[in-house]
């Protein structure tokens, strides 16, 4: 009756692999089961003819010390690069500053439609929208309108592949928190010196320098020197539950399949996924909650090109709605060591459904779709790429739609109830737009809650929280906001310029 089995963790990216590494500091046996056969999760990197793709981008920057601390456990300091953060938006073949800078941005619209802007500003101010519980209303009563529909409406169609007044507000508020146009205005007009408590973006973040998969690879490595199990390309299929408690899994791996005992289950798969998992079946309510939580999917265009075609940004936001590309990354200002001598990787991003025709299409004709677009928006000349790869990756951004609070509300109380032993974590185990810092956190919360019975409400991360990549400058030249929140560790952490010979230097960085 007394015999402990320890505990499975469903998943092998930055929650499920955090949650096993504290577990054994903790004393506790451990199981990860992985479905695919790499780490990481959306924080892999991908890997293909020596190019390296980062899925999405990860800053490494937090204002939670001890995640801060955890990274620099698993990847020495000398691993990690300084990298300058940059980010605009492409709009009518203009480039603008991301966070809007009011100059910029009045400069390149022009004074007939910088005029407009500042009217339609003037008026949501007057007279804010009614219903701000939606993300039009929310962010057109923060920059009014016109603002909105150029600068917000459409690259947020584009990823959520839904009208933005069907997107819940919930969004804008954990992403952009703090950002208005009143904002954008006061920080041109004052003068830096003279800011006491302006909150801004960070200028600059860690990374490691083969991407942020290396991380994970590691961590893994780790994990199982310290004892714990990982195993790859092995799907969860069933939890089962008895008297109250989850007390096995049944696992499908390259063995067949066995069931696995187990006290607790911490899960990272999406929460839809695990109600459907668990025998006997949740009720038909839970069931049909779970069933109609719904995610977007993401795909990678990586295409090669001449370095004079670098950008210094990490990526540029593309709102031009001629296009269906959302995003672009350029690999080269992630780190030197993605790309190779005289050339970068531009990875153009898409946001779609699994389901629909652009996810179905084949490699070589989204890459001839991807470099038509590139050459259209007059990023490359025509002829410039060389090759190009595609990475699809499922369930990369969990929906908010205007019943996924409803859903996911009804899940945690029932799971509550049945289930105190399984612990959802991370981004879709929660199903919760968390960035790999807030996911970190709840494995950590929910280690020492298996481990010592601490009681942490892991639902409370990242809620009435600043937006993640903010920094608060307090007049004596540091940044973060105390104790909690280093924006650049006092570490030897290698800065791009010096970690490695000049020819390697990363392209495109001033």
């Amino acid at each position: 009756m007394n015999e402990r089995h320890g505990t499975v963790v469903i998943g092998a990216g930055p929650a499920g692999l955090t949650a096993a590494y504290e577990l054994l500091r903790h004393g506790e046996a451990v199981r990860v089961f992985e479905a695919d056969e790499v780490v990481g999760g959306i924080s892999r990197t991908v890997e293909r003819d020596g190019w390296r793709f980062d899925i999405g981008g990860h800053r490494f920057f937090t204002k939670v010390s001890r995640v801060e601390d955890f990274w620099h456990e698993i990847l020495p300091d000398e691993e990690f690069l300084l990298r300058p953060r940059m980010s605009r938006i492409f709009y009518r073949g203009a480039l603008y500053d991301y966070p809007l800078n009011a100059g910029n941005a009045l400069r390149n619209l022009g004074v007939r439609e910088a005029a407009r802007c500042m009217g339609s500003y003037a008026r949501a101010r007057l007279r804010p929208p009614k219903d701000q519980s939606h993300f039009e209303g929310w962010v057109s009563a923060r920059f009014g309108w016109r603002l909105y529909s150029i600068f917000f409406k459409t690259y947020t169609e584009k990823v959520w592949g839904m009208p933005a007044d069907q997107l819940q507000a919930d969004w804008a508020a954990q992403r952009i928190k703090n950002l208005s146009l009143a904002r954008a205005v006061l920080n041109a007009v004052l003068p830096r010196r003279n800011r006491k408590d302006v909150t801004s973006l960070i200028e600059e973040f860690q990374y490691p320098k083969f991407g942020p998969g290396m991380m994970w690879e590691r961590c893994t490595e780790e994990v199982r020197k310290r004892g714990g199990e990982v195993s790859l390309g092995t799907w969860v299929r069933a939890v089962h539950r008895e008297g109250g408690r989850a007390v096995a899994v049944t696992v499908d791996g390259p063995g067949g399949e066995r069931r696995v005992p187990a006290d607790h289950v911490i899960s990272s798969m999406p929460i839809s996924e695990l109600v459907a998992a668990v025998r006997p079946a949740a009720p038909p309510e839970v069931l049909a909650c779970a069933a109609d939580l719904r995610y977007r999917d993401f795909l990678t265009v990586a295409l090669v090109v001449p370095e004079e075609f670098s950008f210094p940004d990490n990526w540029i936001y593309v709102h031009d709605p001629a296009v269906n590309v959302g995003r672009i990354q350029n690999f080269g200002s992630w780190s030197p060591y993605l790309v190779k001598d005289g050339r970068t990787c531009l990875g153009l991003e898409y946001f779609v459904f699994e389901d629909d025709e652009t996810w179905r299409t084949s490699d070589a004709e989204l890459v001839a779709r991807a470099t038509a677009e590139l050459e259209q928006l007059g990023l490359v000349r025509p002829g410039a790429v060389e090759s190009g790869y595609v990475v699809r990756m499922p369930k990369a951004y969990p929906v908010y739609d205007e019943r996924y609070q409803h859903n996911v509300d009804t899940i945690r109380d029932w799971l509550a109830r049945e289930l105190p032993n399984v612990h959802p974590v991370g981004r879709n185990g929660m199903h919760r737009y968390n960035n790999q810092d807030h996911s970190m956190l709840t494995a950590m919360l929910t280690a020492e809650n298996i481990a010592h019975g601490s009681g942490h409400d892991v639902w409370t991360v990242n809620v009435e929280q600043d937006y993640h990549e903010q920094s608060s400058n307090k007049g004596d030249g540091r940044k973060g906001t105390g104790r909690d929140a280093p924006t650049v560790p006092a570490r030897n952490v290698a800065a791009t310029t010096t970690a490695q010979p000049a020819e390697r230097r990363p392209t495109g960085v001033n």
